[in-house]
Parts: C-alpha cells; structure tokens; sequence
C-alpha cells in the first residue's frame, strides 16, 4: 500500500535521509541509496531493486503514481510537497523535484558472477576510482556494451553514491556488482536490513587477489594502461573470457593491480595526449571487445 503524504513539517524522521544527501556514510551505515531525477527514479521503480521511499514535487505526482501503485512493496512512503519546501529540506535545489530512497540489494558474489554471466565472460573491475560520476558513467558504458559485472575494487569510491546512482541513469539496476568493500567500511548485516559491504566475498579481500582468483578459473585480466608500449587495443584478444581493469583518474592502476593481470593494452593516441578520461577510455575499450566478438 502506498501512503501518500503532504510534507506539512520537515522535521519528520522519515525525512532524516533527505536531510543528508550530502552525507553519504550516514546512508552507506543504512544501507540505503538515494536516487535524484525523472529518469533514474523511472528505472528504479522498473527494477527489482527495494524502494523505500519517494519524495516529489506536487506537480510530478501524476507521473510516477501508476508505476508506484505497480510496486510489489507494500509500505513505500511517497512525500510531496512545494519546491520551496524540498530546497530547505534537501539544503540545496533539486532541478527535476524528483529524489528516492532504495535499499542496497545483497551484492553478488564471485561465485554467483561466474554463474551466471554468459560465455565467453566479459567483467569490468575498477582500480582507485574516487570521482562517483565517472563510476557512474562507467556502469553506464558497461550496460551499453554487454558487460556481465563490475568488481568495484577496495580503494574506489561506492557505485551506491548518489552521483554514481545519477550518472550511471538508472544502468546501476540491471548491473551486478561485486564491490571488494574496506574492512573499516564493512557493516554487519541486520533482520530485515541489507547493509552495504555483506558481499559474500570474504575470502576475497581485495582486487589483486580477485583478480588473480579469475586467472586461476581461466579469465583472462586486461588492464587499460596509457603507458606501455608492448601492445596497443587492437592487438590484445579480447574473444575469450576476459576482464578489462580501468584504474584512478589521477594515477592509473596500481602495481600491485597491474600485477595481477595478464597484460596491459594502450590505446593509441597522438603524442601530446597521454591519457583520457576513464569514462571516454572505458567505453573505447568495450567497444573493442565488442567489435572482436562481432557483436558490432
């Protein structure tokens, strides 16, 4: 059932997550994400993702209810109320009015990722990634061209983050994940509550050994590396089961990542450019990968 509610005090503590959109452990620690605009709030409500609750502008009501009243949850908490009200309460503008609260689902596991993502396997992992919108725009890349699952490695930043969930449009939802979460970061699960970092993956504590555990079960590691010069993206073999590795915006992979994996592939560029943006290369290599399976 829905309970529909005109905001009337901004007090309320079914409101406290809204009140700290900027304060992401406080929501990490819930185990809950928040989603901000029309379109991501659309594919939440298409996903099996858990909502919790949904917080619109008056006048963006009608939009959303038929896929609200469709929900299977039965206690979704939908909040509305004037942009003036919204603003004080978020502390800054929400162009679109439109914000949601989901539940991190249970992360998949390695075990459950080889189970069940299609041959030849195709995974993305990320090294060191600290900016949520390029994680976000790198879940999107991986939807667009057929990746079966991101590892999301212990030194980057949660795809769970609000500008992940907005940059990725909703491509979070029909992702797996498999995030190497920081010990310090971990938080017991609880009834009827998922909590970020129960990955199922304790043996697997960071992403060297994951990656090296994908190499002993025949995967081959690729990682995307400007400075190299042994092979170049259209020499590597991307045909069989294989994970491609994108490191931190500022450094690149680390070596101990680096390390890890089979080999490292640079995209040519012009001699004044070393590098781009870890977005921009991801999705140069996916559609590499892509154009060598003849999927393109």
């Amino acid at each position: 059932m829905l309970h529909f509610q005109k905001i009337t005090s901004l007090d309320r503590p079914e409101l406290a997550p809204y009140r700290s959109l900027k304060r992401s452990a406080e929501h990490a620690k819930l185990g809950i994400f928040v989603v901000e605009g029309d379109k991501v709030l659309h594919r939440l409500l298409e996903s099996e993702f858990t909502v919790v609750s949904v917080l619109l502008l008056e006048s963006r009501l009608a939009e959303f209810e038929p896929k609200l009243r469709a929900r299977p949850e039965k206690d979704i908490a939908v909040f509305v109320c004037e942009r003036a009200a919204m603003d004080e309460l978020v502390g800054f503008e929400i162009y679109q009015g439109v914000l949601a609260i989901g539940k991190i689902p249970a992360l998949s596991s390695l075990e459950q990722i080889l189970a069940v993502s299609p041959r030849p396997h195709f995974f993305v992992a990320l090294d060191g990634l600290s900016n949520a919108e390029n994680i976000g725009v790198v879940m999107r890349n991986c939807v667009a061209f057929g990746v079966s699952a991101l590892i999301v490695g212990e030194t980057c930043s949660s795809p769970f983050l609000r500008r992940s969930v907005r940059n990725s449009m909703g491509a979070i939802f029909k992702l797996p994940v498999l995030e190497l979460t920081p010990s310090e970061r971990r938080v017991p699960r609880v009834p009827d509550s998922i909590m970020v970092g129960d990955s199922g993956n304790s043996s697997l504590r960071n992403l060297g050994e994951t990656l090296r555990e994908l190499r002993a079960r025949g995967v081959r590691c690729l990682a995307a590396h400007p400075h190299t010069d042994k092979k170049v993206l259209s020499q590597a073999n991307f045909t069989g089961d294989c994970c491609v590795v994108f490191g931190s915006e500022g450094h690149g992979i680390s070596e101990e990542v680096l390390a890890a994996c089979d080999e490292a592939v640079a995209i040519p560029m012009a001699n004044e450019i070393d590098s781009l943006n870890v977005s921009a290369a991801a999705a140069v290599f996916l559609y590499e990968v892509n154009r060598q399976r003849g999927i393109t």
